[in-house]
């Protein structure tokens, strides 16, 4: 199909706009964040001095080395834990006999309409009876909770979008259902497993609600949850706050520079047939 020189022209004007869309408010952060320290600058504005100082002050009064510890941890016990098993239940939801499978699978997607905020009260509730408040697992158990909905859904779109000849030949050969899973399967799910660790990572890596909640330390908080304290106790010093704000996103764009191949790879996936 040809595509007119109109069509190219709106095309890239669009492009461009929503370029600009996404960029100025990085580009406004970055200018406040070099400002001069105890400022309240207006926006978007050409320094003639670029503060970098104030990412070396909001890295030491923010403790970000020992906040970033606590990210880490929280993201190795999260993501390997939503992985895998929101893999294993969308293969069984998809290729085993699982009893009311159709079931089940609507129960998953119900769980990705519950807003994480109204089950704040019941999952601090819980985690005080447990004596598990003021720990990592009070964090990483209900994120990963949460994220095993959506890791359900996007693994069972990949599944059903593999041929049935590969489960037919895996039977044929004598293959159980895990050696199926973990021999046939797996494999050739990589680019789609690549997208939910990275979906996963930047949920675990920002979110900062029940870290707030469920930690009291604030030593033990993680990147996101010190941010808004740190908004707290630095509430008259917006260059401070934005360049904290800035430090904490380099790990997720480091991150995302990494794997975007894989990620969008696995985001065209079976939108092309042969």
């Amino acid at each position: 199909m040809r595509i007119s020189l109109t069509e190219r022209v709106s095309g890239a004007i669009v492009l461009i706009a929503l370029i600009l869309f996404t960029l100025l408010p990085f580009v406004a952060l970055l200018s406040v964040a070099l400002s001069p320290p105890n400022t309240l600058p207006s926006g978007i504005s050409f320094l003639r001095e670029l503060h970098w100082e104030n990412f070396v002050t909001a890295f030491q009064l923010a403790q970000f080395p020992t906040l970033m510890v606590s990210s880490a941890t929280l993201v190795i016990i999260v993501v390997p834990l939503v992985t895998l098993l929101a893999t294993m239940a969308a293969y069984a939801l998809t290729w085993l006999r699982v009893p009311f499978a159709a079931v089940l699978f609507v129960v998953f997607l119900m769980g990705l309409t519950i807003p994480t905020e109204s089950l704040i009260t019941p999952l601090y509730l819980t985690m005080r009876d447990l004596q598990l408040t003021n720990t990592v697992w009070s964090v990483a158990l209900p994120l990963a909770a949460f994220q095993i909905p959506f890791g359900v859904f996007w693994m069972r779109t990949h599944f059903l979008g593999m041929p049935a000849e590969l489960e037919e030949a895996a039977q044929l050969d004598g293959s159980g259902p895990f050696r199926t899973f973990f021999q046939i399967q797996l494999p050739l799910a990589r680019q789609a497993i690549a997208t939910m660790v990275i979906l996963s990572f930047l949920w675990t890596w920002n979110h900062f609600i029940l870290t707030l909640v469920m930690i009291d330390d604030p030593s033990k908080r993680t990147v996101g949850g010190a941010l808004a304290g740190f908004q707290g106790a630095q509430a008259t010093d917006v260059v401070m706050l934005c360049a904290a704000a800035l430090l904490m996103m380099i790990p997720t764009l480091a991150v995302f520079m990494i794997f975007q191949r894989q990620f969008s790879a696995a985001l065209l996936q079976g939108s092309v047939k042969a």
